[in-house]
């Protein structure tokens, strides 16, 4: 009666878990965010902590409004502007089904060689009219429903980082209550490996945030120094705007593209041409050998772990799989590795 007492509590327990992670769900991204952010400014939450008598609530609070204003409000802005880009090119998709195409711009003729056969192009397409729009009307209407998708992404995307925001300032707040209950929990399940383990989750996320980072600064860096050369107009606001970009895949594009597009409106064909070998081979192409050399610098896991944990993150989680694929696999590889460590050898006959 007693095991079977003990099966019903372990069963209610479960699905007491079970319920809540399914309540915790909709929250789980925002959640980590919080959890990454906290954990990488954690020496700077001691350090105001120190300074403030020991406050830890006050420290927090100014620490997470601190990263409101560095981080959200630039980000926020950034979010609302892309997203009202979006609205426009939609208006203009449906412009195009109504109206046709409009005139030709000028500096297209202004291109070298082939200038004035795109114009004619542009003027061709143009005069065929209802018979093109009646053969790409779906095509319009699918990349429509593709930009409202993306701004609605973009939507969503500024709600989980306030989430965040609101999250780290309990995690700045509780943080060493949290870091014993993990502990706690870890001895319970692994033993007297549970510090080792809880340092290497510590070390690998440590190493990606400084891989994220250190990848950011130096995009940031030499896209500045694209800008200096290529003389573009407000080189160091460009230069930060790649920096917040850099954070987010495929974002330095966004900085650097306008940026090529502007030289050429301008006339200025051969820095066009520069900037766009220097912002696709340069300031896009370091993403993928500094991150990863950053990533697994300082830790003894192979670097080829460290590659598939990024690249296999991204695509199944997302950006936040950053963060979670090289952990996973540090957890899993060392598992695997202390297990046939203490494997004990088959005695032979």
């Amino acid at each position: 009666m007693v095991d079977n007492d003990r099966l019903l509590i372990q069963i209610l327990l479960l699905a007491l878990l079970g319920a809540g992670l399914w309540v915790m769900a909709p929250f789980i991204s925002a959640l980590l965010w919080g959890a990454i952010l906290a954990f990488a400014s954690w020496p700077l939450m001691r350090f105001l902590t120190r300074v403030l008598g020991g406050r830890e609530t006050l420290a927090a609070g100014l620490l997470t409004s601190a990263w409101i204003l560095i981080v959200a409000l630039p980000l926020v802005w950034l979010g609302f502007n892309l997203a009202d880009h979006i609205r426009d090119a939609t208006l203009f998709v449906r412009d195009v089904q109504v109206d046709g195409l409009p005139d030709a711009p000028l500096w297209l003729v202004d291109i070298p060689l082939v200038g004035e056969r795109m114009a004619s192009w542009w003027s061709s397409l143009d005069q065929q009219g209802a018979a093109l729009l009646a053969s790409v009307k779906p095509y319009l209407g699918q990349v429509g429903n593709w930009l409202l998708a993306r701004s609605a992404q973009i939507g969503s995307g500024v709600l989980e980082l306030t989430l965040s925001l609101v999250f780290v300032f309990f995690f700045y707040r509780d943080g060493p209550r949290l870091s014993a209950f993990v502990l706690r929990l870890l001895h319970r399940l692994t033993g007297e490996r549970a510090e080792y383990y809880l340092n290497l989750v510590a070390g690998t996320v440590q190493r990606v945030v400084n891989g994220v980072i250190g990848t950011a600064a130096a995009q940031a860096l030499l896209a500045l120094i694209g800008f200096l050369i290529a003389g573009v107009p407000g080189a160091i606001v460009l230069g930060l705007i790649t920096f917040m970009l850099s954070l987010i895949p495929m974002g330095p594009p966004l900085a650097w593209l306008p940026v090529t597009g502007w030289l050429i409106w301008k006339g200025d064909y051969g820095m066009a041409i520069f900037m766009g070998i220097w912002g696709t081979f340069v300031i896009s192409g370091v993403d993928n050998v500094l991150k990863p050399y950053l990533i697994s610098r300082g830790g003894d896991l192979p670097l080829v772990i460290v590659l598939l944990g990024v690249f296999g993150g991204l695509i199944a989680f997302g950006f936040i799989g950053l963060f979670i694929g090289p952990t996973l696999l540090a957890i899993g590889y060392s598992l695997l590795l202390d297990w046939s460590r203490n494997v004990q050898p088959t005695p032979t006959a």
